[in-house]
């Protein structure tokens, strides 16, 4: 059975879903870390991070899933 890091490699080359996946969830970490840094948030800024938190945790589940229908595949 492949490593989980050849497993990621090999998706982010072959399946536009994970690659996209992926990149989404980089996107959403920097602009989380942009408004972490902040010491104030306004009303605004808090509901973005609640929804970007969602949307990251999202994508990471949608990653995941392909993982594992990927390792699904390889062990039939």
């Amino acid at each position: 059975m492949a490593k989980d890091e050849e497993i990621v490699s090999s998706l982010m080359k072959e399946n536009v879903e994970f690659r996209k996946m992926s990149e989404l969830h980089s996107e959403y970490e920097h602009r989380l870390e942009l408004l972490s840094k902040r010491h104030y948030l306004s009303d605004n800024e808090k509901l973005e991070k609640s929804n970007l938190k969602k949307k990251k945790l999202a994508a990471k589940d949608k990653m995941h899933e392909i993982i594992q229908s990927f390792k699904s595949e390889g062990a039939t």
